[in-house]
């Protein structure tokens, strides 16, 4: 009966140790998404500001280029 029982605890165990080591690289897996996920949106965010920026250029060049046409047709 304690043989039994002591290759049962053992049987978990061991599927206990695998079930970790699995959970470990899949974590470490996870953690290698996450961070090229964050670095993806540090370069979205980046890519957006450039745009702004250069959105922001247009309106002032059209808003300009609208003001001297107003001031030439008067």
């Amino acid at each position: 009966m304690l043989e039994a029982s002591l290759n049962q605890l053992e049987s978990l165990v061991n599927d206990l140790v695998k079930h970790n080591r699995e959970l470990a690289e899949r974590n470490a897996q996870l953690a290698g998404e996450l961070a090229q996920a964050k670095d993806d949106n540090d370069t979205l965010q980046l890519s957006l500001l450039e745009q702004e920026e250069q959105q922001g250029a247009t309106t002032a060049r059209i808003q300009a280029l609208v003001e001297r046409a107003t001031a030439a047709a008067v």
